[in-house]
């Protein structure tokens, strides 16, 4: 299939500059696409294992896009993501101990090992989910919005979907709603271009997502999905535009997933050349290599912040390992409600 570059037909957006980059800030960033890509290589092999069971679909490749998202959110702001979410869980603060037992069915899971990888949930947080229904969280998202709205609340809700999402009803009832009402969501598009093993080109007859915003009269962004500087930096601009407008935004960030749709897929449908040359682009081959370039790196540090995003991940691995299974007897608990009990001598 034919690649569309990362900016191309941008003219409809706001150019993302490059913000100003304090050392702290870019190892932290950094930091964190290491510790995402530490642990889902962990988990990866867990699942071989047989300690992670079911479905497990990996973002290896897609670091930037997750890190460079969430950074312009402000901790009481709304994120919703799909089922490709362990990245999202792990920036809002979800423990990796608790995202992992949740992979492992163990009672120290997010959710007490109850809904796996592809429901992974922290509403204290403010990580509303981990959906498996292609675009299954966007209705949540407007939802979400809408209580903020009529609380007069000042919040962002961030809704993180892939590009198979948009061939769904959701997508477009979602961003209707959404400008009719005037709710302050983030539509976040992570753009891989394969829905499952379906190429963009096969699914949509307008591949250039963004501009399906104007349909709406909303604002629509395009931006290189593999530069994490160039995704905080849209991104920040899109949350200022949704919180100071109260007017949804459309983001497309042009990303690629290295590994296959999940870890059943032999990912037969994609040119081995074409995996090879986005590759090229890995942000944690790309980020590094500029943040050297500015004197904001060295060989010793990137060790440091490696070994940190290792030890990090086998601890939660140990934690996950050590937690038990949620005992036979709460295993109904939170399935149905308590029976109502009448007052003696009540009608029934």
């Amino acid at each position: 299939m034919s690649e569309p570059g990362p900016a191309a037909d941008a003219g409809l957006s706001p150019s993302a500059t490059t913000p100003v980059l304090a050392p702290a800030h870019a190892r932290r960033l950094l930091a964190e696409m290491l510790l995402v890509r530490r642990f889902e290589e962990r988990a990866a092999e867990c699942y071989t294992e047989g300690r992670i069971r079911g479905f497990l679909h990996l973002g290896v490749g897609q670091e930037a896009t997750a890190v460079g998202g969430t950074a312009a959110l402000e901790p009481e702001d709304r994120l919703v993501a799909a089922y490709r979410e362990h990245a999202h869980a792990l920036l809002r603060g979800v423990p990796p101990a608790a995202v992992m037992a949740e992979m492992f069915g163990r009672s120290a899971g997010c959710c007490r090992g109850r809904g796996g990888s592809m429901h992974l949930i922290d509403a204290q947080r403010r990580f509303y989910g981990g959906y498996a229904i292609v675009g299954g969280g966007m209705p949540l998202a407007v939802g979400l919005a809408l209580a903020d709205r009529l609380e007069q609340r000042p919040h962002v809700t961030a809704c993180f979907f892939g590009d198979g999402a948009v061939a769904e009803g959701a997508f477009h009832e979602c961003l209707n709603l959404a400008a009719l009402w005037r709710l302050p969501v983030l539509f976040f598009c992570e753009n891989n271009l394969y829905a499952m093993g379906t190429a963009l080109g096969r699914h949509q007859a307008m591949p250039l997502i963004h501009r399906k915003a104007a349909g709406y009269g909303i604002e629509g962004m395009v931006v290189d999905g593999m530069d994490v500087l160039a995704v905080e930096a849209a991104t920040r601009l899109a949350v200022e535009l949704v919180r100071g407008t109260g007017m949804p935004v459309l983001i497309e960030a042009r990303t690629y997933r290295f590994r296959a749709h999940s870890m059943y897929d032999p990912d037969r449908y994609r040119d081995k050349d074409e995996v090879a040359r986005w590759k090229t682009r890995d942000p944690l081959v790309t980020f590094p290599r500029r943040l050297r370039d500015w004197g904001l790196l060295d060989d010793e540090s990137l060790r440091e912040l490696d070994a940190a995003a290792t030890a990090a991940v086998e601890q939660a691995v140990a934690e996950a390992e050590a937690s038990p299974p949620e005992p036979a007897a709460e295993l109904f608990r939170d399935l149905v409600g308590e029976p109502i009990r009448q007052p003696a001598g009540a009608l029934s």
